[in-house]
């Protein structure tokens, strides 16, 4: 019977695609067993990759050999004379180590070395000798292709001409810089000079003359150095010479045009000097003495001021008494007083004048220490020029003598410690190393695909996957029938009653059953979402077991569009559901009592008539109560939800709907969507049936030995 259910339930929201939010911890458990199910997709995948790199390894690879010359830095000063200028040794330090090892991978150095073995002339550098590969062909093709037809515009410029033997030398030197490696060994100054070719006297060869021409470059660079020193010595020392000579004559001419001059006798001059300026400053003194005397005594008018002025005279003073006892005797003083007076002047006229004649001494004397004391300064700055250019003369021309010395004895600052050793095995390919990553290659590759299948993968394998898809009740498993053809699947039913298969109906049956104790379903209606899922077998198969129960079972063909049960009977009536809806027969005269299935059978019939117009009709409602009322049981086989609309239809007058899921088969969208398409109708599905499930698959994908009955724990109850 139909039942409303006015709200949706947790199932149909599912199956409506609102699924609840999912935990996002990955199950690492899960993700072991996902790998252990494609463990033979793995072991082949890795074993194609080994095969492939064993193939790449022993037959296609080109065979590499090296070859390892051993040089060392010699930082030990041995000279015959301290020149480190010129031929001085290399330090120790980490710049001095990381330079030299720059020295050795020098296109300079390299290009000695392709001159001296002529590897322009070899295939191996020398690509222009070598036949191009199909691959460097295509793409020159393409790429010409492409530049000139397809994006002109954005061709590249024409790259500037350069010659050729210079291009294919720097070519060759490039391949040859491919092909050498400089290593310094930690913690010492030891390099390791490694050369990889495809011969191996070849690489011991090209290691060796590495090794030589870069001992042998270090001493032609202190043979050029010392070359280059002794030239700039020489014209420096001759150069020198010229300026010594020229300083000497010019303190000779200087000498001889000047007076001799010393540092001595121009102390004593400025000794002089002093003096006459001290005798200037105490004559300066007495003149004026002498001049404020002479003021005085011409400013007297009286004989007392006169004999005061004076300074007392005696001889004045007696004149002075004389005249004032007699003034016959005045004249006398007054011609003392004017010879006092006079012998003032001459006083001070001397004082003047000695002051004149010694301010000329001193200008004269300054004017003469001055032109010496110049002259001093000048012969000394020539005497000193012309020390300078011969100190400077005589160490260049010691440095010229020693460097000139050292010609021919220069030595080179590292020393080969080892020569390469041909070798006799190949070092590439490195054939264990190829396996072992051709190997990890193939497991990354197997497990990724696994992985990416898997993640791929929207099919059930499962009845908890199917569950918690969809919300809905799993209430059969049912393996796969061992049956080539139709007719022979109910056979095996048959034959067969305690085999896994007929266990797994059995187990269907009883939950169909038990779903409603109370009201134990009647009518039972099986869909699938797409044809192809095996529900007409499965109503076929569950019809088959609830007859042997005793019950009195009907089966309807309710999939007119197909008619596929008639394949598995033997009946070939052409009558069937149609007939009876009709009217024009009975549903007593056209049902098939197939006895392998040991029920009645109704087929369906062919029809102009739309089929979901047959199953709304109240004929049908009335076939359906008709039934019930002759059957125990009526089990209708309805077409696929997806595809038509009947099963829905039909879905109306069912007690109980199995919706039928093949096993690793039909996706989960489609299953979504039947689900939906029922919800929609307010038609609730009673169980899920996963169909046709392979025990061989289930045991790869790792299942066997815990589902259902297909598990290997039940192996013991089934007789297959």
């Amino acid at each position: 019977m139909t039942q409303s259910f006015p709200k949706l339930t947790a199932q149909q929201q599912v199956a409506m695609g609102h699924a609840p939010e999912m935990d996002d911890t990955i199950d690492l458990g899960a993700l072991l067993s996902v790998i252990w199910r494609g463990k033979w997709l793995i072991a082949a995948l890795t074993a194609i990759a080994v095969l492939c790199g064993g193939y790449y390894a022993y037959v296609a690879a080109t065979r590499y050999y090296s070859a390892t010359a051993v040089v060392m830095l010699n930082t030990r000063e041995e000279r015959v004379t301290d020149l480190e200028s010129v031929i001085g040794g290399l330090s120790g330090d980490s710049s001095t180590i990381n330079s030299e090892a720059e020295v050795l991978r020098s296109r300079s150095l390299m290009k000695k070395v392709v001159h001296k073995l002529d590897l322009e002339s070899d295939p191996e550098f020398n690509g222009k000798l070598r036949e191009p590969e199909w691959t460097a062909v295509v793409k020159s093709r393409v790429r010409s292709f492409v530049n000139e037809k397809v994006f002109p515009m954005f061709a590249a410029p024409p790259a500037m001409e350069t010659p050729n033997a210079d291009r294919e030398l720097e070519s060759v030197v490039s391949s040859l810089l491919g092909t050498v490696a400089v290593r310094n060994v930690p913690q010492s100054l030891v390099f390791q000079i490694t050369v990889n070719t495809q011969h191996p006297e070849k690489s011991a060869l090209i290691a060796d003359t590495i090794a030589e021409l870069y001992v042998l470059n270090q001493i032609e660079v202190k043979f050029d150095a010392t070359e280059q020193a002794t030239g700039w010595l020489s014209e420096r020392v001759t150069q020198l010479q010229v300026e010594l000579e020229e300083a000497e004559a010019r303190v000779k001419d200087f000498t001889a045009n000047t007076d001799l001059v010393s540092p001595e006798s121009l102390t004593g001059l400025e000794r002089q000097l002093k003096d006459i300026r001290d005798r200037i400053q105490s004559i300066t003194l007495t003149a004026a003495a002498s001049e404020q005397r002479l003021a005085a005594l011409q400013a007297a008018q009286r004989p007392e001021d006169k004999l005061a002025a004076a300074g007392n005279d005696p001889l004045l003073l007696r004149r002075l008494q004389e005249g004032t006892e007699n003034p016959v005797r005045m004249p006398a003083f007054d011609l003392r007083y004017q010879q006092i007076v006079e012998r003032a002047e001459m006083e001070a006229s001397r004082a003047r004048s000695q002051i004149v004649a010694l301010s000329k001494s001193q200008v004269e004397l300054d004017s003469q220490i001055e032109r010496q004391g110049q002259d001093l300064i000048r012969l000394q700055q020539l005497t000193r020029e012309a020390e300078a250019s011969r100190l400077l003369y005589e160490h260049f021309l010691s440095r010229l003598k020693e460097t000139a010395a050292q010609e021919g004895i220069q030595q080179a600052d590292s020393r080969v410690l080892s020569q390469a050793v041909i070798p006799s095995l190949p070092s590439e390919p490195r054939k264990s190393l190829i396996l072992a990553m051709s190997g990890m290659l193939g497991l990354m590759v197997g497990v990724g695909l696994v992985l990416l299948r898997e993640a791929r993968n929207n099919t059930f394998r499962t009845a908890r996957d199917l569950e918690q898809s969809t919300g809905c009740t799993v209430m059969g498993q049912v393996p796969m029938l061992p049956a080539r053809k139709r007719r022979d699947a109910i056979a095996y039913l048959v034959s067969k009653p305690t085999s896994a298969a007929a266990e797994a109906i059995r187990n269907l049956r009883t939950s169909v059953l038990l779903s409603n104790i109370d009201r134990p379903p009647r009518v039972i209606v099986t869909t699938s979402a797409i044809p192809g899922e095996g529900k007409t077998v499965m109503s076929l198969a569950l019809t088959q077991n609830f007859a042997t129960m005793g019950k009195k079972v009907l089966l309807i063909e309710g999939d007119i569009r197909r008619r596929v049960i008639s394949q598995y009977l033997n009946s070939k009536r052409p009558e069937g559901l149609l007939s009876v809806l009709s009217g024009t027969h009975t549903l007593e005269e056209l049902v098939v009592h197939d006895e392998q299935v040991g029920a009645d059978i109704l087929i369906g019939e062919k029809s102009a008539v739309n089929a979901a117009d047959i199953f709304s009709s109240e004929s049908f409602h009335r076939l359906l109560d008709e039934a019930k009322k002759t059957y125990d049981i009526v089990i209708i086989d309805t077409p696929p939800v997806l595809v038509v609309p009947d099963a829905r239809i039909i879905a109306q007058e069912a007690d109980t709907l199995l919706f039928v899921v093949r096993w690793d088969s039909t996706s989960k969208p489609q299953v979504e969507e039947a689900l939906h398409l029922f919800a929609s109708v307010n038609q609730r599905v009673g169980g899920l049936v996963l169909n046709q499930i392979s025990e061989r698959g289930m045991k790869r994908y790792g299942y066997g030995g815990k589902y259902g009955a297909y598990s290997a724990y039940g192996r013991k109850y089934y007789t297959n």
